[in-house]
């Protein structure tokens, strides 16, 4: 599988800086007052929802190159290893980690989480800080559009070329963002609740092309409709940063970024990218 969904590394922007404050500022922590008051990172001091485990939350399906066999507990997959790699920072044993169901538009709502910190492709944004903390960003995704073979949207060579096509993105996502402000279509893209519902969209042609996330992408043509094909690629309006997500104002946010970054000098971050996430490119639409 992981051939089928192999990325151009030279197509994605990956963050390995170990410090910087363009990826701790969405950080309820990231102040020089609220370090100098953080708690010392070490286990037995973390704030956690269960003390001795870190609960960790994710979708389901839980899907490939994220994630594999649905199985987020098996460390496979490129968004499970990251956070088994962070678990491991933070000074947590494999068995001391327990993932919880957490719907994507449910985790950045405001509100308790009944988390410690939630992975799921979600894109780090001002408006969704309003309400949760982000960790650093630990990858940046370029977008995609994806399209049945033979169809009109198929031969698109340019963004301009898609401006009347009929377009799905999922609820919620920064696609929704990258199509209004990139693509600028004539009608407006139709929204689906979840994955599973912008992919059959896709199979019955309610929709002439879906744009995802490009790695999401290479699973869809890959695994789910071999018949489609990714028109291009093209990057998000600021660039689409993905972090680890956790409650408004946790006391943990400076912990799991300060693991993040260990994760990243180590280089152990951009290993688990090209072991789950690289090799193959799509075209650049302009």
């Amino acid at each position: 599988m992981r051939s089928l969904i192999a990325l151009s590394l030279a197509s994605l922007a990956l963050v390995v800086a170990a410090c910087g404050d363009d990826d701790s500022s969405y950080s309820a922590t990231s102040t020089p007052a609220a370090a100098a008051k953080a708690p010392a990172c070490d286990k037995a001091g973390l704030a956690l929802k269960t003390p001795g485990t870190l609960t960790v939350g994710t979708d389901k399906p839980a899907y490939p190159p994220y994630f594999e066999d649905d199985d987020p507990t098996n460390g496979k997959g490129f968004e499970s290893a990251v956070a088994y790699a962070v678990a491991e920072r933070l000074g947590f044993t494999h068995d001391e980690v327990k993932w919880k169901v957490v719907p994507f538009n449910s985790s950045y709502a405001p509100g308790e989480k009944k988390f410690d910190f939630d992975i799921n492709q979600i894109s780090i944004s001002p408006q969704r800080a309003k309400h949760v903390d982000f960790s650093r960003a630990y990858f940046t995704a370029p977008q995609a559009v994806v399209a049945l073979k033979g169809s009109p949207a198929a031969g698109a060579t340019s963004l301009a070329d898609l401006k009347t096509a009929k377009l799905g993105v999922q609820v919620g996502t920064t696609s929704l963002d990258a199509v209004n402000d990139s693509i600028q279509p004539s009608t407006q893209p139709q929204v689906f609740n979840d994955s599973n519902d912008t992919v059959r969209a896709l199979k019955t042609k309610r929709v002439d092309a879906i744009v995802t996330d490009l790695p999401t992408a290479f699973y869809i043509t890959a695994a789910q409709v071999p018949d489609s094909k990714i028109v291009g690629q093209f990057g998000a309006p600021g660039g689409d940063r993905w972090g680890l997500l956790l409650q408004k104002g946790s006391q943990l946010t400076r912990c799991v970024n300060a693991a993040l970054a260990k994760v990243a000098a180590a280089g152990e971050l951009k290993r688990l990218q090209d072991r789950w996430m690289g090799g193959d490119t799509a075209p650049e639409l302009h």
